[in-house]
């Protein structure tokens, strides 16, 4: 015995019945009936007039039941242009935590969904979010630290962060369908949506490791669906479509709705149309006339659907497929191509004849705008939806059943916090490190427990219908046990010599002005203070110098007739073979000499003005490092010239005379190197870099000089 299938595709313009008949592995076409909306009864897939369209729906019906007796039951589809997307991310924080687990980032990605469901439900002022349906998601990025990472499986850092993109299916959507249905006397069979119909039946499940879009441009939207990795990935919807091109056609060529939209269709079969216009004037217009004169609108339209699949997939796919009667808009494959950056034959449009669980038969309607309404009998009758109901904290919940459900989806459905479930962190310890508060976390909470028909699962853990879900509270952390040296980090000791003694410096810690060791153990409003030898005052004052702190000299003098004040210059400290000041910074390795006074130099003068008296370059000349100078001023006391090393006297009158930079040759080496030119013979080369040089190529820093003779 053969079974026939009645379904039903409820459109904004239109509704198609169609009649199918299982014939083994295929299905064929019987007949079909497409009946008009005599009101605007529907808005972009959501029923505004339930009367209307079941008087439209019952219609169709009795059409078809003329030929093929009584019909009572009939598979239908939820437009997928009711399907509503948000994007959305969550952090936490994870510094404290252990390395994170599967179930973790699990718990990590549901949050993200509930906190889209909630923001979605408050964007349409809704009461709760339960009246949405998660129909799936799909993580955009995971970040560490702000850093995109692949994975969060076992990593560690101080923020960890998932981004997703969810789609949702408000209830009053199945609700106000079986309503229709109920009223023209029909029992709704099986359900399905309409992108995953035209998906099922287009890309069969051996082709969804590829990653393909299939855009069906109806009348008022164009509803969008991916697959990746074997599974429809994605959904969305643009609200733009057929109608605004339709529109487009009838404002240019002044022509009523119903002639633009047949011109349309002729377009997409013929280069040319004979048109007669609203004021009776009748006359030809060729294919590219058309399409100059409305191509903004056929960009507008291939930029929106490429926006929406950029975002939902967030690369260009491997192909994309079209369906619809929108598909047939003039260019919109090559355009949309050219826009995801594909090759032109990546993008094209599939008809019913290219759904291959379908006999090719005579009655078979072609072209593409009725593989959605076959698809939704073939993919409704193979893949139902149903509702089904499990239990939550001994609460009955109804999901529905369009994918795999797991014990994540009943913890939404159920309106439960997820957030809320995790254990709090233990109570913070605040403490001072030499003055600036730090605030030490305690340990995270643990995850919420679930039991899955009183057995421990996960929260991936898919479930089906009747199941017993129970989900607990996570227990909650502890304040933070840690000792100085966890909260400090090494202590680094610094090695140096003054006067040619080596000391070793340790860093003193006092909690709570008692000094303290590494292993201390820190409590609430404990202060620290961490006492280091950061300047040459400090080397003083640790090697018992207190003495050599003073002698210090205050001296004024004048530069180019302006007053200088030098004050307090230790002229008798060096570090490292140069003049100290005090309060000169040191590092380990330095060494610090003490001389007896004497007076500042010209270098504290260069020093206090923050002036060099030489330009240095450092090259490299036949394997040896040299350094180049050149006066970079000129200082003079009473017009003779002085030396870096020239001791200055109070309110001597100095003069300083900036020298013109000039660019160092390659002769200015012989100034800086032996050269044993009596022992040269033959001729000679000369180098920069590994290339020939002239000598008076300009020089750079580090350049590598080489001089051969032969």
């Amino acid at each position: 015995m053969t079974e026939k299938i009645f379904s039903l595709d409820i459109g904004t313009r239109t509704v198609i019945g169609l009649i199918l008949e299982k014939k083994g592995p295929n299905y064929q076409l019987l007949d079909y009936y497409v009946e008009e909306h005599q009101e605007r009864a529907m808005l972009d897939g959501q029923i505004h007039d339930v009367v209307a369209v079941a008087e439209t729906i019952e219609k169709v019906k009795l059409h078809l039941e003329d030929s093929h007796g009584p019909l009572k039951s009939v598979c239908v589809a939820a437009a997928g242009r009711a399907l509503k997307t948000k994007r959305t991310d969550v952090a936490k924080e994870i510094d404290q935590q252990p390395l994170m687990s599967k179930e973790d980032i699990l718990f990590l990605e549901l949050s993200a969904v509930q906190k889209a469901q909630y923001a979605l439900a408050n964007e349409d002022m809704e009461d709760t979010s339960t009246e949405y349906y998660c129909v799936g998601y799909s993580v955009i990025r995971y970040q560490l630290d702000e850093q995109t990472i692949g994975s969060l499986i076992d990593q560690q850092g101080k923020t960890a962060s998932v981004e997703i993109i969810a789609t949702f299916l408000p209830k009053v959507v199945v609700e106000s369908l079986i309503s229709s249905l109920t009223r023209a006397g029909l029992e709704m069979q099986a359900l399905t949506l309409e992108p995953i119909a035209a998906i099922d039946v287009l890309i069969p499940a051996s082709m969804r490791k590829l990653n393909v879009a299939l855009v069906d441009i109806g009348a008022g939207t164009s509803d969008i669906a991916l697959t990746d990795d074997g599974t429809v990935s994605a959904y969305g919807m643009v609200p733009q479509a057929g109608d605004e091109i339709t529109e487009a056609l009838s404002e240019h060529f002044l022509l009523d709705f119903p002639q633009a939209e047949q011109m349309k269709r002729e377009l997409s079969e013929q280069q040319e149309v004979t048109i007669t216009d609203i004021l009776g004037f009748e006359q030809t217009i060729t294919y590219e006339e058309v399409v100059t004169a409305i191509s903004g609108e056929i960009d507008a339209l291939a930029e929106s659907i490429q926006a929406e699949i950029l975002t939902l997939n967030s690369h260009a796919p491997k192909a994309v497929m079209l369906v619809g009667g929108g598909s047939l808009t003039p260019e919109i494959t090559s355009r949309l191509a050219s826009k995801l950056e594909l090759p032109g034959n990546r993008v094209a449009i599939r008809g019913s004849e290219a759904i291959p669980a379908l006999n090719k038969t005579e009655n078979l309607p072609g072209g593409p705008a009725f593989v959605t309404p076959i698809g939704i009998a073939i993919a409704a009758k193979q893949n139902p939806v149903h509702y089904i109901s499990v239990t939550v904290n001994e609460r009955a919940v109804r999901l529905f059943d369009m994918k795999q459900l797991t014990a994540a989806d009943c913890l939404l459905a159920a309106g439960i916090n997820v957030d809320k479930l995790y254990g709090l962190p233990g109570m913070a310890a605040i403490v001072s490190v030499n003055g600036k508060e730090v605030t030490i976390p305690g340990s995270y909470g643990t995850p919420p427990s679930l039991w899955l028909n009183d057995e421990t699962a996960r929260i991936d853990a898919p479930i089906k219908h009747g199941d017993k879900l129970v989900v607990e509270k996570g227990n909650d952390g502890s304040p933070p046990n840690i000792t100085v040296g966890e909260l400090l980090g090494e202590i680094p000791k610094t090695n140096l010599s003054l006067n040619g003694m080596e000391l070793e410096m340790e860093t003193k810690v006092l909690v709570n002005d008692i000094e303290a060791g590494l292993d201390t153990k820190l409590t609430d409003r404990d202060a620290v203070r961490v006492e280091t030898v950061k300047t040459v005052r400090d080397v003083l004052l640790f090697a018992g110098r207190e003495e050599w702190l003073e002698g210090t000299e205050d001296f004024t003098v004048f530069v180019n007739g302006n007053q200088l004040f030098l004050d307090n210059i230790p002229a008798y400290l060096q570090k490292n073979n140069r003049p100290a000041q005090l309060e000169d910074k040191i590092k380990n390795g330095d060494s610090i000499t003490y001389t007896s006074s004497q007076n500042p130099t010209v270098q504290h003068i260069l020093e206090k003005m923050q002036l060099k008296m030489k330009y240095y370059l450092p090259i490299t000349f036949n394997g040896e490092k040299l350094e180049l100078e050149k006066p970079a001023i000129k200082v003079t006391r009473n017009s003779r010239e002085l030396t870096e090393e020239d001791t200055i006297n109070p309110r001597d009158h100095l003069s300083i005379e900036k020298i013109p930079h000039t660019p160092f040759i390659f002769q200015d080496i012989f100034r800086f190197a032996t050269v044993n030119l009596a022992e040269a013979t033959g001729n000679f080369h000369i180098y920069k870099n590994g290339e020939p040089a002239a000598f008076f190529d300009e020089l750079a820093p580090h350049d590598e000089l080489v001089l051969q003779f032969q």
